[in-house]
């Protein structure tokens, strides 16, 4: 089987790894990524990345000619890609910018005039109410008519697809598996000791960007509420809020229990991860559905839990989007916003060991079972086989 995928998710050479392992699965399965050759990352200023191609047996990334250097929606292909599909003549061609973007509606259009016979297949996060108006709502529909596959990355992404009319085939899986030899239990003592970490410390984490809608300011809360015990609250990232939560430690005479670190890369997140008893991602939504459009944010994902589980940390999120489904009955779930429950939570996990070995341990089966990049590998390729059996 052949396997083109479009994205500019795939720029990054870690987020390449699910397709990597995809293409080891088979030795009759070719996997081609085609990416921009100029990108803009959101948010990062001046900054272009420009790919090279990358070549690994049957598993190739090539950078092709793009319009829009910055805009999924907008982003399409120079003719350099009519060649490369003439030449590799995938089976299965799978977009993940989105349904109502351009390039998928561009890979579709040469799909059909090239007469490939591929099966459409795109992928999307999108996981808010909307109405599509003309000439968008056209866009969607041509796009939609056209897929014979859908993976969302996550239920709320599909659910929403099926109310605008889609009726074909749907997995539900993230983009991005974890590693889960980066990311395993591993002791920490010096790290600890550097940080002025006990042994007998508890230590709640956090890792992601400092904004409402993370619901850090809810976990704070939250902490301050639990007796005076041996407890840290460490937390990784950074964002808007990071001056307010110093302040807020210091007013409530918690600052000695607050670690706050930012910059840490990403191969070094595992590290710290381990030292922390619980990891908590209390996200809360904002979203607010407006004429023709939804404005605002829920859970897509979050992918720190399965990095957690694969440390064998267990996890508390809350129940804004997609969190519920991702931890299942391998951790604990709160109202989102509400910090007396998931002040509780944390109670729970502290005075109760065998409990928190026990969530630990169903998290860590559950990320071995369904989020690893081979895991996912495998879901992905059981997918395109049931399309091309149709």
């Amino acid at each position: 089987m052949k396997i083109l995928v479009a994205s500019h998710t795939y720029i990054v050479d870690l987020n390449c790894e699910k397709f990597k392992t995809l293409a080891q699965l088979d030795p009759n399965l070719e996997v081609t990524i085609i990416v921009p050759q100029k990108w803009k990352p959101g948010g990062v200023q001046n900054k272009i990345i420009e790919k090279q191609p990358r070549f690994e047996g049957n598993f190739k990334v090539i950078p092709i000619y793009n319009f829009s250097q910055n805009n999924q929606g907008l982003l399409t292909f120079g003719t350099d890609i009519i060649k490369l599909l003439n030449e590799f003549k995938p089976q299965i061609i799978q977009v993940e910018q989105g349904v109502k973007s351009f390039a998928y509606a561009q890979l579709i259009t040469l799909n059909k005039w090239l007469n490939l016979k591929a099966k459409n297949v795109f992928f999307t996060w999108w996981n808010l109410p909307y109405e599509s108006k003309f000439p968008v709502s056209y866009l969607e529909q041509y796009n939609l008519k056209n897929t014979d596959g859908l993976v969302a990355g996550n239920q709320d992404a599909a659910d929403i697809l099926r109310d605008h009319g889609y009726n074909k085939a749907v997995a539900v899986m993230p983009q991005l598996g974890v590693d889960e030899v980066l990311f395993s239990p591993q002791k920490q003592p010096e790290l600890a000791q550097k940080l002025g970490i006990k042994k007998q410390d508890f230590v709640i984490g956090f890792v992601g960007r400092f904004v409402e809608e993370k619901g850090i300011l809810t976990l704070l809360k939250a902490v301050q509420a639990l007796p005076e015990k041996n407890w840290k609250l460490l937390l990784l990232g950074r964002g808007e809020l990071q001056a307010k939560i110093i302040q807020e430690s210091k007013d409530v005479k918690i600052e000695d229990k607050l670690i706050m670190l930012e910059s840490v890369a990403h191969d070094q997140v595992p590290q710290y991860i381990n030292l922390m008893n619980v990891l908590v991602l209390p996200s809360e939504t904002t979203y607010q559905f407006k004429t023709l459009t939804a404005v605002g944010w829920k859970e897509q994902f979050g992918h720190v839990l399965i990095e957690a589980m694969a440390c064998k940390v267990p996890v508390i999120g809350s129940d804004s989007g997609e969190i519920p489904n991702v931890i299942s009955d391998a951790g604990l779930i709160f109202p989102e916003g509400d910090s007396t429950e998931l002040k509780n939570c944390l109670s729970q996990l502290m005075l109760d060991p065998a409990l928190a070995d026990k969530l630990a341990e169903k998290g860590y089966r559950r990320v071995l079972e369904n989020y690893t990049n081979k895991a996912l590998a495998e879901k992905t390729l059981t997918f395109y086989q049931s399309l091309s059996d149709k």
